[in-house]
């Protein structure tokens, strides 16, 4: 699943980490004083350390690319190294535009805070710069999400490809086991998708709270009070904190029996299909009370998935329209006593916002990690069977649990 399209999978993705850590280390230790050895600041009338700060991340990505392409050569490095290195690097340019959107709305607000106030203390000028300026920002993130999703794209199907070839020519060898058909072009297919999605989103996740904390970090000196707990020192960063915690926990319990039960059904779906492929060919096959035998397994399934996912939707619908009200709920006391303007208030209930999106990456992403964890189940044991080992243990355990419960 990974090793046709990644060089040494585990050592990639650890030294993906690391570098990431060592270089965002080595820029606010020592690279951010630098300033922009490259001059591109004075071309583009940008502050200097903006540019040095894309520059070096650009060139941090590179490097990284360049040493695994050159020392771990692989036939599909281009994508899988280049390619994730460039998703990597698109995903946290997104992010520094939506931290320069975020510093936007503090001074739009404050501006209209100001001009209805007091007639013409604003100018229509002034007014529409800052549209301006929005549009601007808009133009290039909305272009960079468009080209970074075509890419992306392109990513995933090189990515099934890479899967797609290695079964083919193990075909012979994997015809023979059931659903071998769904799990060459099917899963496959689910799998480099998901797993290019989901990988982005925790990328994006990580990157957001790496800028959005120490604004929100900044901007909680403005919250001298929190309703409940009274004085609580960086308030708004403790308050996302706990509250995002709590609902991982809540919906974790919520939806634990989610993964097992997508399993089954895909297995009760192939059992189903299979015989009614074979009944295209043969008399003998897919006879009316076999049929209503295999279709009332799948019935059975899905109604268990259905109430699964009602008490888990009710759970998780709850949770997230409570989230909407929390930042105005913690912001009550200083609203009440005035302690900022409409622009900072707007400015601090969006940096919340994205930190607490940032540490609600499991919560957000409940119902796309269970259909993955189904995916990986299957993968697992269609390579299992291609080893020649024994699937008891992976065919059954989830079946039998499901069954049970």
């Amino acid at each position: 699943m990974f090793g046709c399209f990644f060089p040494s999978p585990r050592a990639f993705g650890i030294s993906a980490v690391a570098w990431a850590f060592a270089a965002l280390l080595f820029w606010y230790f020592v690279a951010a004083d630098w300033g922009d050895p490259s001059g591109l600041s004075g071309l583009f009338g940008i502050g200097e350390r903006t540019v040095w700060l894309y520059l070096y991340s650009f060139l941090a990505y590179a490097a990284f690319a360049l040493f695994w392409m050159r020392f771990r050569p692989h036939p599909w490095s281009r994508w899988s190294v280049a390619g994730s290195a460039l998703i990597v690097f698109v995903t946290w340019f997104q992010v520094q535009l939506d931290v320069m959107i975020n510093e936007w709305f503090r001074t739009f607000y404050d501006i209209i805070q100001k001009a209805l106030a007091e007639p013409g203390a604003v100018t229509a000028e002034d007014y529409y710069g800052q549209l301006a300026t929005f549009l601007a920002i808009a133009m290039v993130f909305i272009t960079t999400a468009v080209l970074n999703h075509f890419f992306t794209s392109h990513f995933v199907f090189r990515w099934r490809t890479a899967m797609n070839d290695r079964y083919v020519r193990l075909w012979g060898q994997v015809r023979h086991i059931e659903g071998a058909s769904q799990r060459v072009q099917e899963d496959a297919m689910r799998f480099a998708g998901i797993m290019e999605s989901l990988g982005v989103r925790f990328i994006d996740a990580v990157m957001t709270l790496i800028a959005f904390l120490p604004i929100l970090w900044a901007l909680s000196t403005h919250i001298k009070e929190i309703p409940v707990f009274g004085e609580v020192g960086q308030a708004l960063v403790w308050v996302a904190l706990f509250w995002s915690v709590f609902g991982t926990g809540i919906l974790a319990l919520a939806g634990y029996r989610l993964p097992g039960l997508e399993f089954r059904n895909q297995r009760v779906e192939a059992a189903f299909r299979k015989e009614l492929v074979m009944g295209e060919d043969r008399e003998d096959r897919a006879e009316p009370p076999t049929l209503g035998e295999l279709f009332a397994n799948v019935r059975r399934n899905y109604f268990r998935l259905y109430l699964n996912y009602l008490y888990f939707n009710i759970v998780r619908y709850g949770y997230l329209q409570a989230g909407v009200m929390l930042p105005y709920v913690a912001l009550g006391p200083t609203i009440v006593s005035a302690g900022f303007t409409l622009g900072v208030m707007q400015q601090i209930v969006r940096a919340f916002g994205r930190v607490e999106n940032s540490f609600q990456f499991l919560v957000n992403s409940w119902t796309t990690i269970v259909e993955l964890m189904s995916i990986y189940k299957r993968l697992a044991a269609f390579e299992r069977a291609i080893a020649g080992d024994d699937l008891a243990a992976i065919e059954f355990e989830t079946g039998a649990r499901t069954a049970l419960g």
